[in-house]
């Protein structure tokens, strides 16, 4: 028994496999069935972090359903790139560029407005920690994903998020507007409007017309988005 492990030659013994059965195709294995369940949990575990950020947190005072529907496949997209791509041994510039460019996205029909982008970062943010290579152990990359969902909910509990909506006003009682006159400013917006301002703006002033555009910041009674707040006039056509 002795003389067969010294005469043991790994060289020849490679030549010959005895226990791998894994079909290649062009240098790549046709099925893993560890790396395949690997892959599957940490996919479940992202979209289940993401979920409950959009639904519980974010979903729970807009009620937008366009934001949602993106939120949900901007993290579940990233994150399968990012997972994919770390099998090329991708570098952490270009890992940061990819974040950058994504992060960036602006819409162009419509702007997006703060809350919406934090939440698109974070999912983002989320998604890419969870589809890079694991460089620590389990329990911290689950701790790292509760403390965004702690972070977030508590935020959202304290009221820092709470939704603001803001119009443009063509005001004609111009001598409202002076400073000193700031609060039977808003008192006669709030009477003439009915809206729940907060805050007032002045911008141009036209003295030969006694006209001010006023730039309003007000708390929306409802959960809808307003897309044409800030349109002052319809363009002739």
């Amino acid at each position: 028994m002795r003389l067969l492990q010294l005469d043991f030659d790994p060289a020849i013994a490679a030549e010959f496999p005895q226990g791998d059965q894994s079909i290649d195709l062009l240098g790549v294995p046709l099925f893993d069935g560890p790396s395949l369940w690997t892959f599957l949990l940490r996919f479940a575990f992202n979209l289940l972090v993401c979920w409950v950020i959009t639904h519980f947190l974010y979903y729970r005072k807009s009620h937008r359903r366009d934001y949602y529907f993106t939120y949900m496949l901007f993290s579940a997209t990233i994150f399968l790139i990012l997972y994919q791509l770390q099998n090329l041994q991708m570098e952490v510039t270009l890992a940061l560029g990819l974040f950058a460019i994504f992060s960036m996205i602006r819409y162009r029909t419509e702007q997006l407005p703060i809350r919406e982008m934090t939440y698109l970062f974070v999912l983002i943010g989320i998604s890419i920690i969870n589809g890079s290579g694991m460089t620590s152990s389990y329990t911290a990359f689950v701790v790292t994903n509760a403390l965004v969902v702690l972070l977030v909910w508590l935020l959202e509990s304290l009221g820092f998020s709470k939704r603001q909506a803001h119009k443009i006003i063509t005001y004609e009682k111009i001598d409202l507007i002076h400073p000193d006159r700031r609060q039977e400013l808003l008192a006669d917006l709030r009477a003439r409007t009915g809206l729940d301002i907060v805050k007032v703006q002045v911008g141009s002033i036209n003295f030969l017309k006694d006209t001010a555009f006023l730039k309003v910041t007000y708390i929306p009674n409802d959960s809808e988005p307003n897309d044409i707040d800030m349109i002052t006039k319809f363009k002739n056509r």
